[in-house]
Order: structure tokens, then sequence, then C-alpha cells
């Protein structure tokens, strides 16, 4: 057969870029995200419910031991060794009750001591036989603070007046020159 003759300078090559007449779709940059399925469905459209089937579970050998080197003593549980109730022939000890502080202990003057910030401060000399004799006053040698007045402790008192009728002595009627 003849070799075919060509008219004009056309003659047939591969294309350079995508031809889109040849495609149904925006191109093949843009990607349609699929309707089906879980991965990457598209989030216009709702998903229907999945179904996913299971095979079948793999058979387990007979022996799943990790072999006679590690060989666990039976009696051995998840609480604890499995024992026999244990009885001792000791009797019960007594408890200590609780030895709390009485009223003689209790100095409100020596708490400035451990609240307030001061410096570490040490005794050189031993302990004196008075320091553990001495005489605390008992709950009835308290003097409580006044609550109510102008005296109060730890507050300011403002003006108080006192319903008591007025002195003769400094009046405007009191002879000053005698």
């Amino acid at each position: 057969m003849a070799e075919e003759v060509w008219v004009g300078t056309w003659r047939p090559h591969r294309p350079r870029g995508p031809i889109m007449a040849l495609y149904s779709s925006p191109g093949p940059k843009y990607l349609i995200p699929p309707t089906t399925g879980f991965v990457k469905h598209t989030p216009t459209k709702l998903r229907a419910p999945a179904y996913s089937f299971r095979g079948a579970p793999m058979l387990l050998a007979e022996n799943c031991s990790p072999g006679p080197r590690y060989s666990v003593n039976p009696k051995i549980l998840r609480t604890g060794k499995d024992l026999g109730p244990a009885y001792s022939i000791l009797g019960r000890y007594c408890t200590k009750t609780i030895m709390t502080p009485g009223p003689g202990d209790y100095f409100p003057e020596k708490s400035a001591k451990h609240v307030f910030d001061s410096a570490p401060s040490h005794s050189i000399s031993a302990r004196t036989k008075t320091f553990r004799v001495d005489s605390t006053p008992g709950p009835a040698a308290y003097m409580l603070p006044v609550v109510m007045g102008p005296h109060t402790v730890g507050k300011a008192s403002q003006p108080s007046f006192s319903i008591k009728g007025r002195s003769k002595l400094g009046s405007f009627s009191d002879d000053l020159h005698k």
C-alpha cells in the first residue's frame, strides 16, 4: 500500500494538555468525592447506614500458656494466696486513749511566736526544772476583755455618751472668783 500523502503543514502529534471534550466531569484536576462508603464521603450527601461483615474468629490453640518455664502456682489467685483462716493464741491488745490537752495547756500569748515570722533562735543552756512545774491558771482565772462599750479590744471606739446630769461645777452660774 502506498504511503498517505499529507495535505498542509499539520502532522499528527501527542496532545500537550488534556482535551476537555474527552471528560464528562469538571476535569481530572477536580475529583468529585464519592457518595458511597465512609472514607472521603461527600459532605453534601447524607451517609446511609453502614454495615460490615466480620469474618470468622481465629481458632485458638489448645495450649495458651506461656510454657512450662512460667508455671504459676494454682493456689495464687487474683486476690492473693488461697489460704484458710489463720488464728493466733495471743490476746487482744488494749488501744490507748487519745490524750487531749486540758485547759491549763492553752497559752494564747505564746501563739505570736509561731504565727509571725521571726529569726531562728536557739537556747544554749539546758532546760530548768521550773519549766515543767510552771503553775498555770485555771479556767476561772482568765480575765476576758470587754466586748461592748468604748474600751473594746481590737476596735476603734466612737464617741460615747452617758445619760448623767450636768455637773454644777464649771457651769455659767458658778462663781469662779472664789
